[in-house]
């Protein structure tokens, strides 16, 4: 089956999972058919729907309108057959129990229609388990939804042993038609990608406290202040719930091994019926105490290892088996578990030999099977590797780009875009090594902030190389994935914790301007022309130009620049606030220069937390501003402040070292 041919869709299950996701697909523009055990849940979760979509309206996320239209997609039922009849899709969510989601699959296989695909929302139990209650173990897979799923970015899309690679297409290409971002996991592996490293690192952080090998303020104010995760780890639990965690180790357990025996402190705390914030009790108190309380200044080196440590582990395993390759997993963590970076590059930023060791030792202390060493991961400290290759091959030296250039100009990373007698137009080949080109700079340590110009004095970059583009001939398919390909190659460059400045010069037009939209600060010669011509050519702007543009300039501007789709000069884009600074032709790249030099020399960790709470910020002020009372208060512990104070003390401008 393809996207396209997905209408209707059905879920099964109205709780907070199923009726946030019904929410999603019918904001998505599907019919959804909304299903539980009686007519009280299914109103429960319908009316539930009816709240959240006035509460983005009341916020102006969408309108009123689209909330009525949306609330009119979604029908609710009892009889599962009935809820079933007219599927294309059905996403099951029903509690997180082997035997109660097979007698819902068992009761479905017949009553939907062959071609209908079944999508369990489940967070750790085997797809190919279930699958083979059905006779359409190839037309099954998991879908499973992160909480809430409304707010939250990332979709697992889980093959089971049997799921074809059509099934696998359609269910990913659907979450990107929801708005989520889909990322594969290639094998029915306990856990999948996020719980499988999110669980047992929940589970070793209540091992210290169980073993007086650290307090809970100790691990929380490690995890949240020196790993810089969004939460402490004991308050994370808290906030799933410990019984959801003990539950998914107790699966974890019954596969793998011992490697993954809950610790008794959070069984004990499951006995004892305090579950978290939802019982009110957990590791912290919310009824009778102050909540979470987590100190700033009690993060501590060993715990912060040992963690690390388990962390690679479990990438490795997940690697190893080919579950997930590193950079999947990565993504998956950013986006599901809100890390600042993904496990595989934390922990060869870390040392992986370092962290071999740290198993090696704990487990000859120990004896505990969950500090045996991981085959791969053993192999890749041995050869000095990481888990995205050799650990020292991260300066950019080494690699040859044919349609970029990299200059280093002190602390200043220069990506220069290098094709001058085509415009600097971009191709697929220059989105490619464009993409390693920022992951590049961005892991350089010696880089602290980012310039991009374009080749010769013509053009920054007039766009994208449509006849090029063009030559395969008419194909959607291609277009949506190139249109894919430039928004996550230049969304790596928006997502980057470091200052980019844009130095405009001639040209920069479509794809070229939709480029500059991504960095921070846009500087202008006065001879430069700026604007979005795609509707000239029956197209529209498909690298993030439609979302990034509005945000700049507003969204009467946006609509302005790109339906008229004219060229418009330096002195009105400065105006308009698309450009912070327009020069004299000659001064371009001096200005530019200067003006990145001038950020690298900020305060990188404040730099970096400020782009992540206002990126959030887009997206939900709520959050933004939680990320933003978190970091401010991380900052108080940095040496970066107290050398700043000491320059205004004295006087002088400020040393920072990113410490």
């Amino acid at each position: 089956m393809d996207v396209d041919d997905i209408n209707t869709i059905t879920v099964l299950g109205a709780g907070n999972m199923g009726h946030g996701i019904a929410e999603v697909a019918a904001l998505a523009g599907y019919t959804v058919n909304l299903r539980d055990i009686n007519e009280e849940f299914v109103q429960k979760g319908y009316d539930q729907i009816e709240w959240s979509l006035g509460k983005l309206a009341e916020k102006d996320r969408i309108s009123e309108d689209d909330a009525e239209t949306a609330l009119d997609r979604v029908g609710t039922f009892v009889d599962i057959g009935e809820s079933v009849a007219d599927a294309d899709v059905v996403v099951e969510a029903v509690p997180e129990k082997m035997d109660i989601k097979k007698e819902v699959y068992e009761a479905i296989d017949e009553a939907a229609p062959d071609h209908t695909i079944f999508a369990t929302n489940t967070s750790s139990l085997s797809i190919t388990e279930l699958s083979e209650v059905t006779d359409r173990a190839e037309q099954f897979c998991g879908m499973h939804f992160f909480n809430p799923p409304v707010r939250m970015q990332l979709v697992e899309v889980i093959s089971g042993e049997h799921t074809s690679d059509e099934t696998m297409d359609a269910i990913e290409a659907l979450a990107e038609t929801m708005d989520k971002t889909p990322v594969r996991v290639r094998k029915d592996s306990p856990g999948f990608i996020v719980n499988r490293i999110l669980v047992p690192l929940m589970n070793e952080a209540a091992w210290m406290v169980h073993e007086e090998t650290a307090t809970v303020a100790e691990v929380d104010s490690t995890t949240k202040y020196g790993l810089g995760h969004p939460m402490g780890s004991f308050e994370l639990a808290d906030q799933v719930g410990i019984d959801v965690g003990v539950h998914v180790l107790d699966y974890l357990h019954e596969v793998l091994g011992d490697a993954y025996r809950p610790c008794p402190l959070l069984e004990e705390k499951v006995e004892e019926g305090n579950l978290g914030k939802k019982s009110g009790k957990g590791f912290y108190d919310y009824e009778d105490g102050e909540g979470v309380q987590i100190p700033t200044d009690e993060v501590r080196e060993d715990v912060e290892r040992r963690l690390l440590a388990l962390m690679a582990n479990e990438v490795a395993g997940l690697v190893a088996n080919d579950v997930a390759d590193p950079e999947a997993i990565d993504r998956a963590m950013k986006l599901g578990a809100g890390y600042p970076d993904g496990p595989a590059k934390i922990t060869d930023e870390a040392g992986l030999d370092t962290l071999v060791e740290t198993l090696d030792d704990l487990h000859e202390e120990t004896g505990e099977e969950r500090y045996v060493v991981v085959d791969y991961l053993r192999e890749l400290a041995e050869d000095g590797e990481g888990f995205y290759g050799a650990s020292d091959d991260d300066s950019g030296e080494e690699h040859e780009f044919e349609t970029i250039s990299i200059e280093h100009e002190g602390a200043v990373g220069h990506l220069v875009i290098d094709r001058p007698h085509q415009m600097n137009s971009i191709s697929p080949e220059l989105l490619d090594e464009l993409s390693t080109a920022i992951d590049l700079l961005a892991d350089d340590d010696e880089v602290r902030s980012i310039l991009l110009t374009g080749a010769g004095d013509r053009a920054f970059s007039a766009g994208a190389d449509v006849m090029g583009m063009a030559s395969g001939g008419a194909n959607p398919l291609k277009g949506i994935e190139l249109s894919k390909k430039g928004q996550e190659t230049f969304g790596k460059l928006a997502a980057c914790d470091k200052p980019v400045v844009a130095g405009i010069d001639g040209y920069c037009l479509g794809g070229g301007m939709e480029l500059a939209t991504c960095a921070d600060l846009r500087i202008a010669s006065e001879r430069s022309e700026l604007g979005q011509p795609e509707h000239n050519l029956g197209l529209i702007p498909g690298w993030g130009g439609t979302q990034r543009l509005a945000r700049i300039v507003g969204e009467g501007r946006a609509k302005e620049i790109i339906f008229t789709a004219e060229r418009f000069d330096a002195e009105t884009m400065e105006r308009y606030g698309f450009l912070n600074d327009v020069v004299g032709n000659d001064e371009l790249h001096e200005k530019a220069l200067e003006l990145a030099q001038s950020l690298a020399g900020g305060p990188p960790i404040a730099q970096a937390f400020t782009k992540q709470a206002m990126r959030k910020g887009w997206e939900n002020q709520e959050a933004g501003l939680e990320i933003e009372a978190q970091a401010f208060g991380h900052l108080m512990t940095t040496d970066d402040l107290n050398e700043g104070i000491m320059a205004f003390a004295s006087k002088r401008d400020p040393e920072f070292e990113g410490k």
